[in-house]
């Protein structure tokens, strides 16, 4: 059985997260925040919502970087995320290739060797 996702209000956000509904509004014309919305039109915050805005409050309350900061910022993190999604996809990739390659027989060598040419040494 899957979780649905929770969706909250934009007054409980704004209650919540001690923000304005008028500037959770903004920032989503802004296109910082993109909450989902109801057949009604109603504005709904899901969980990774809401973690976006906790961003956008520790970046803007703590450490007083402006929108634009904040936009780079967002859009510096989903580049990340998505350079590390292809990242596990490309080392999946190679250690199925590796293992692979540890199952091929050793009369597969590199060097062919003409049979009769490798002579046995008395201990050497």
């Amino acid at each position: 059985m899957t979780n649905k996702p929770r969706y909250r209000m934009i007054s409980w956000v704004a209650e919540t997260y001690e923000v304005h509904p008028q500037t959770l509004r903004l920032w989503e014309r802004e296109g910082l925040l993109r909450p989902r919305r109801s057949k009604g039109n109603t504005r709904l915050y899901d969980e990774e919502t809401c973690r976006r805005l906790e961003t956008i409050l520790a970046l803007t309350r703590d450490l007083g970087v402006n929108l634009a900061g904040v936009e780079i910022v967002l859009n510096l993190r989903e580049q990340v995320e998505k350079l590390q999604q292809e990242v596990e996809v490309l080392t999946r990739i190679l250690r199925e290739k590796l293992e692979q390659e540890r199952g091929v027989p050793r009369y597969h060598a590199l060097v062919k060797v003409q049979t009769g040419t490798i002579q046995p040494t008395d201990g050497e």
